[in-house]
């Protein structure tokens, strides 16, 4: 049986790197749906009721900036997941965006 969007979501979330983070455009890109950066968005969101610790916290928008915090109950606990990783934050946007990136075009094979 295919596998739905959101559970190729899933599993590409599943495999970003500790101390890393990518965008939402990124993962849909890499599942060949440029385009449906607000899908994976949505999957990101409908990810807390998993049975599994979803690092949804390392999915952040295309400039860095952490516009699902709201999702994650107190406004700043999307931050200080990230920086318990090392990664920087001010002002809800991730500093030296690039160097974190994880990109799953470049890092994933597609299977």
């Amino acid at each position: 049986m295919e596998k739905g969007f959101f559970q190729k979501v899933y599993e590409v979330a599943m495999q970003i790197p500790h101390g890393r983070v990518t965008s939402y455009g990124a993962i849909a890109n890499y599942l060949g749906s440029k385009g449906s950066a607000r899908m994976v968005g949505w999957a990101m969101n409908g990810s807390k009721n998993l049975p599994q610790n979803l690092p949804a916290h390392r999915v952040v928008n295309s400039s860095g900036l952490l516009t699902g915090k709201h999702h994650f109950g107190c406004s700043n606990t999307m931050a200080q997941l990230l920086e318990s990783e090392g990664i920087k934050i001010e002002g809800d946007q991730i500093i030296d965006f690039q160097k974190v990136f994880w990109d799953p075009a470049v890092e994933l094979v597609l299977s």
